[in-house]
């Protein structure tokens, strides 16, 4: 595998008590150093162009993000830019854009660890700590350089709603998301599926806030990996956010760390049967700092190893009544019946 990561995460400054803190940066910083001493590549990102950049967001959106380089501002009550800001978001799409091209051109898998994260940033809005929509502008980049069909699966406690709506008419793009519903940004409900020639290829996975290991694992083996398979994609691109875990303070789910240790195993097998072994994972959230750091070297270990024989999620005992309302709400989309691509 490669890691991309650059020490300017730390050069993201948000006011004193914000969640999405220089603290986080500390953390990733400590996962990139146990991962190069396990003999790990770790490259410096370049930061994403305006080419880069617009075709997912609105030129005149950045243009406003540059007007505030080199001072500090709030674009909305929980988004903010400290001087340095813009240029470590343009390192984070362009971390992002470096990994999935590594995994399309080479088949290896490939990790981005950046901050600030980016999947509810909209075509000309920021929110949600997000900047730049980095698994947007990373997945348009590789449709460019020629991937057909793209597969983004976002498993960050809160719904990507900037990803969702940058391919929300694109058949070429299957965007899943498993998510606390209802829950911040509104988005992702079941029914929100695509529009357009894009209908059927947004798949929403909303799970009640307690949703556990044997939840998650319940609609990966009916829905999520079904639909994978249904779809064929090119390249599999995840959004890792890990504030589902059971100790982050602002999701309220129970993930532990090894049900994203899971998670991230059958994603990793899902692309090894599917897409050549190419699977670039991208951080999101996260915010508890242990958990953090526990998920990380978590997926390092997973992209790590060899990729497991199979795609299914076993060993998450327990109830999972969650899981199954969730899939039972997904009856009728086109993927989970069958029927889509």
């Amino acid at each position: 595998m490669v890691l991309y990561f650059t020490p300017r995460v730390l050069d993201h400054v948000t006011p004193a008590g914000h969640p999405e803190s220089p603290e986080r940066g500390d953390v990733m910083r400590a996962a990139v150093l146990r991962a190069g001493d396990l003999g790990i590549a770790v490259r410096a990102p370049r930061a994403a162009t305006d080419d880069d950049i617009c075709r997912v967001h609105e030129a005149a959106y950045l243009a406003e993000l540059e007007a505030r380089r080199g001072r500090a501002s709030a674009l909305d009550a929980d988004t903010f830019t400290s001087p340095d800001s813009i240029e470590v978001a343009r390192l984070a799409a362009g971390a992002a854009v470096d990994a999935v091209l590594h995994a399309w051109r080479t088949g290896e898998p490939a990790l981005a660890i950046v901050r600030p994260p980016g999947h509810h940033a909209e075509r000309a809005q920021a929110m949600g700590f997000c900047l730049l929509s980095n698994v947007a502008i990373a997945a348009a980049a590789a449709r460019a350089a020629g991937a057909a069909r793209v597969a983004l699966v976002d498993i960050d406690v809160h719904h990507g709603n900037g990803t969702q709506w940058a391919f929300y008419t694109d058949p070429s793009v299957l965007v899943v998301n498993t998510h606390q519903f209802p829950f911040y940004p509104g988005t992702g409900a079941a029914s929100e599926a695509g529009h357009g020639p894009g209908a059927g290829f947004t798949l929403n996975v909303p799970l009640e806030a307690g949703a556990t290991d044997a939840d998650h694992a319940h609609v990966w083996n009916t829905i999520v990996d079904p639909a994978l398979v249904r779809f064929a994609p090119d390249l599999l691109i995840v959004s890792a956010g890990f504030d589902a875990h059971q100790d982050d303070p602002l999701g309220s789910q129970r993930v532990t760390t090894a049900g994203f240790r899971a998670w991230l195993s059958a994603l990793r097998a899902r692309a090894s049967l599917t897409c050549g072994g190419r699977i670039a994972v991208v951080t999101e959230g996260g915010y508890d700092l242990q958990a953090l750091r526990s998920c990380l070297d978590a997926t390092v270990d997973v992209l790590h190893a060899p990729a497991p024989a199979d795609a299914v999620w076993r060993d998450a005992a327990g109830p999972d009544r969650r899981g199954r309302e969730a899939a039972q709400a997904l009856q009728g989309h086109p993927l989970v019946a069958g029927h889509g691509a």
